[in-house]
């Protein structure tokens, strides 16, 4: 994996995206030796859904709750 200094990536910072682009491979950025950034090539297939199945189904969603407690309905 390749690493760049914040200078170096503000100077050439269209060159290492077309490169990160086509060659897909990482980079890290460093400010004083330590990272602090890392780009990496957009892969459309590891496209997530955050809560996808993390809901779950427990009944009717519209009647209200407690419905034997309103007195507009007695």
């Amino acid at each position: 994996m390749e690493s760049l200094s914040v200078s170096e990536f503000k100077s050439k910072c269209l060159a290492v995206l077309q490169d990160v682009n086509k060659q897909k491979k990482r980079v890290v950025i460093t400010k004083r030796g330590k990272p602090i950034a890392e780009v990496i090539p957009y892969d459309p297939g590891e496209k997530e859904i955050p809560l996808k199945d993390t809901v779950i189904f427990m009944g009717d969603i519209i009647s209200p709750v407690a419905e034997e407690d309103w007195e507009v309905l007695r």
